[in-house]
């Protein structure tokens, strides 16, 4: 019975297939729309926890900025100018992260390891290739471990270049490729800031998203130069010349950045629980040193990992409520279709009620009708919702990631659209009065 009314249901729909395809393509724009929008979302969600997890979840990060610019979570006090210091010859901006920060942070009980930077921008150049303005890292080799920096040639900083302030340099992959092309590095002199450095090192190439976490705004950690941080204190001291070459205002910066990775309770892997409440110290012992002036700020990549995934979270129901709109009017088509149908085919409903047949066979029959006209146009909404993800990525170099939940989602809703929207009209013809109903044709 079911296979008869099955294919009774598909002949009628095939009796007009203009009509029926009209109905299929709102189901099909609906079911693609729910697929595209929750695949790109999520595409974007993964690419900003992929960023953020660059940092590493189990770090705190603690940069310099300057005290008139928003800290955004940084000292405690209110936004003044840096400490400066005037001389006959020029004067001095002193702000930022200190050594004593530095000594301070390492007698925190919660510290695995604390690794400072010192950011220099100079040009570095090889024979006729240049990068101007390049970011110079001054470090030590712990960084290597906190940022799950992965060398591809040669070695990274080790201790005795620390000792020793060797002029040695670890350059990352786009980098390497601006001063030496094709030609290997390794061994072989640059030029930073008039200064020689031989190459010992070689940095694997980046996903462009991690990259740029929390790099300043134009920067990629791809064109990074990594030296000894003794080795930079000495050889560029900590003074930079603000604004033009003719300036008199110098800015004194004694570390960059410091980066302090927790120690998880059980010595483990796993140390997310005691991130936020070392943060919290770590901004208490810093509002004690910079009281008078905010220039530092805190960042929490646990703590942005949270944000992010609330925010995308909310913004996936946002794109899902908007999508399922498509497939409500996809539904209403249905309903509207079915109902001009069962006008249409009064004569035929009163004929089958008058030689015997039950309300409920002529419910199952329309119903069937909805549900394939539903299940059709879910099959084809989700090879085009597949579709218009992999069209994003490949033109548009959007990260998309499209799930089988998703598409799951996408089909149940239309089909239970389709099969909600069809039990009016089904029962409006079960109710027909036979005598009625043939009257009437």
């Amino acid at each position: 019975m079911w296979w008869a009314t099955l294919k009774l249901a598909i002949r009628n729909l095939l009796l007009h297939k203009m009509r029926s395809s009209l109905t299929l393509l709102g189901t099909i724009l609906g079911v693609a729309s729910v697929i595209a929008m929750l695949s790109i979302g999520e595409g974007s969600k993964q690419d900003a926890l992929d960023r953020i997890r660059g940092l590493g979840a189990n770090n705190v990060i603690i940069r310099t900025v300057q005290p008139s610019e928003e800290s955004g979570g940084g000292g405690g006090g209110s936004s003044t100018q840096p400490a400066m210091v005037t001389t006959s010859r020029y004067k001095v901006n002193a702000y930022g992260l200190t050594y004593s920060d530095l000594r301070a942070l390492n007698e925190l009980p919660t510290g695995k390891s604390v690794v400072p930077v010192m950011m220099k921008r100079h040009e570095v150049s090889h024979h006729r290739n240049r990068i101007p303005q390049a970011r110079i890292l001054a470090t030590t080799p712990q960084l290597r471990d906190v940022r799950n920096i992965t060398v591809a040639r040669g070695r990274f900083l080790q201790s005795g270049d620390l000792e020793a302030m060797s002029n040695v340099a670890v350059l990352a992959d786009g980098a390497a490729t601006a001063l030496f092309g094709f030609k290997d590095p390794l061994g072989q002199p640059i030029l930073v800031g008039g200064t020689a450095f031989r190459v010992v090192g070689v940095l694997e190439e980046r996903d462009s998203g991690v990259a740029r976490a929390g790099q300043a705004e134009g920067s990629d950690a791809n064109q990074d130069i990594f030296i000894p941080l003794d080795t930079g204190r000495a050889r560029f001291g900590f003074l930079a010349r603000e604004g033009s070459a003719g300036s008199r205002e110098y800015d004194r910066v004694e570390l960059t950045e410091i980066t302090l990775a927790v120690a998880s309770a059980d010595g483990g892997q796993d140390a997310s629980g005691r991130v936020v409440p070392t943060a919290n110290m770590v901004r208490s012992l810093l509002e004690k040193s910079h009281a008078s002036k905010s220039d530092y700020q805190v960042l929490v990549p646990l703590e942005l990992m949270a944000q992010a995934e609330h925010e995308k979270r909310i913004w996936n129901l946002v794109l899902g409520a908007i999508a399922g709109i498509s497939l409500l009017v996809g539904g209403i088509g249905i309903m509207n279709i079915m109902l001009a149908t069962v006008t249409e085919r009064t004569r035929e409903i009163g004929i089958r009620r008058a030689i015997g047949a039950k309300k409920r066979d002529i419910i199952r029959q329309f119903l069937l009708e909805t549900t394939v006209l539903s299940a059709m146009g879910g099959v084809l909404g989700i090879v085009l919702g597949v579709a218009i993800p992999i069209i994003v990525t490949v033109f548009a170099g959007m990260n998309t990631a499209t799930s089988i939940s998703s598409i799951g989602l996408a089909f149940g809703i239309s089909v239970g659209i389709g099969i909600v929207f069809g039990v009016y009209p089904a029962y409006k013809a079960a109710s027909m009065n036979p005598i009625e109903a043939l009257r009437k044709a």
